[in-house]
């Protein structure tokens, strides 16, 4: 079903390198995959744009019946999708800097529909203070932890995103929320990132890691599940006319549904589906194509069954290992040289086919993560039926800087 080497070697013939490349069809299937998904849970996908980062293939996921809005980590990227037409933006990261909150006022008071996550006091209180001296009150949604905590809270598997934890956290804050002017809580976020990003068949993990992870897992749902919709309760039994609950993932899409209080799902970076998401045993993710590759330029021979790419040094974020590096996709049976992985100006791969791969010819890669590599480009080629039918700019080659 996917693009073979000869495929991509005809399709990049004159282009220069390196390059990224989005196979279109692959992506359409995969978006397809995720709503089929979303639409029989009568729940709507809101995109990550973080895990896209090309402003033509946002709006090409939500010219999808079943999407609905944008989930941004930047406010300035909140302020640059608004001035080209995007509306209904989640900021899922809270700003504290008061630019920013004078930027979110200004949208807000302009008739953007922009909501901004938040999840303490204090920086409720300074966007309040904002948006009552711009005269409007900015819509906020309480980001909320679904990290698993054992042995009395001593424990934490999770990402380290917020201090709200249970219903009494979210409470005290909803609270504070409800007192002041310059907001208006519409919404909560309950992520359940050590769901959603965690594989259980990493090919970098022993078996004991592997049944570790699945049950954290399944372990996480039962817990955050029932967690979740009993703070989704305890809220609007406040009085909070709650317009969304955000919650999923990418390795959570089929796991999360409206039994666990979310009224919308995010995803992103299974449209690509990057190294990362081969780590997993979910039947949903295992049914994702690649769908994002980069290629390089073979320049140099050192050694029988070694070649020496061009560029390469692409490494995700993320805590430092081997599953943070790229790996070389296509032709098959190459793989990175351990003493160097893949490098700022050069990346050498070795194995039997390197023999047979001509100077100047590419050697497509996959990245570890979903949109991170298109902050190394300007520009990205999409394929279409294995032929390039559109150059379309990136975040960078829109000069978007946010993070």
């Amino acid at each position: 079903m996917g693009l073979e080497y000869g495929d991509f070697v005809r399709a990049l013939e004159g282009e220069r390198l390196p390059a990224v490349v989005v196979d279109l069809d692959a992506f359409d299937r995969n978006v397809e995959r995720h709503l089929a998904i979303t639409r029989a849970r009568n729940l709507p996908l809101r995109p990550a744009t973080k895990s896209v980062r090309v402003v033509s293939l946002l709006r090409r996921v939500l010219a999808r019946e079943g999407t609905q809005g944008l989930m941004c980590f930047a406010v300035r990227e909140a302020e640059a999708l608004h001035a080209r037409g995007f509306d209904d933006l989640f900021i899922a990261y809270p700003p504290r800097r008061q630019a920013d909150l004078d930027a979110l006022a200004r949208l807000t008071k302009d008739g953007a529909r922009v909501t901004v996550a938040i999840d303490d006091a204090e920086a409720l209180r300074a966007l309040a203070s904002t948006g009552e001296a711009h005269g409007v009150s900015v819509r906020i949604a309480l980001c909320v932890d679904m990290s698993l905590r054992l042995g009395g809270g001593h424990v934490h598997l999770g990402v380290r995103r917020s201090p709200l934890h249970d219903v009494r956290d979210v409470l005290a804050l909803v609270d504070v929320a409800t007192s002041v002017r310059g907001v208006e809580l519409v919404g909560l976020l309950g992520y359940e990132a050590q769901v959603a990003g965690l594989g259980d068949a990493s090919p970098f993990d022993n078996r004991v890691a592997r049944a570790g992870k699945a049950w954290i897992r399944r372990a996480s749902m039962r817990e955050l599940g029932a967690r979740r919709a009993a703070i989704v309760k305890a809220v609007r039994a406040r009085g909070v006319d709650l317009a969304f609950v955000n919650g999923g993932g990418t390795g959570s899409v089929d796991l999360t549904d409206e039994s666990s209080g979310v009224t919308e799902i995010t995803a992103g970076s299974g449209f690509f589906k990057p190294l990362l998401f081969d780590g997993y045993e979910s039947v949903f993710v295992k049914s994702l194509e690649p769908a994002c590759f980069f290629a390089l330029e073979v320049t140099r021979r050192p050694a029988p069954g070694v070649v020496t790419c061009f560029g390469g040094g692409y490494v995700a974020s993320g805590s430092a290992g081997p599953d943070k590096l790229p790996r070389p996709f296509l032709p098959r049976g190459l793989d990175l040289l351990s003493a160097e992985g893949a490098g700022e100006v050069q990346t050498p791969v070795a194995g039997t086919a390197s023999n047979e791969i001509a100077l100047g010819a590419p050697i497509i890669f996959r990245h570890a993560k979903a949109g991170e590599i298109m902050e190394r480009f300007d520009v990205v080629l999409l394929l279409e039926s294995g032929r390039v039918v559109e150059r379309v700019t990136t975040y960078r080659g829109d000069c978007f800087c946010f993070a």
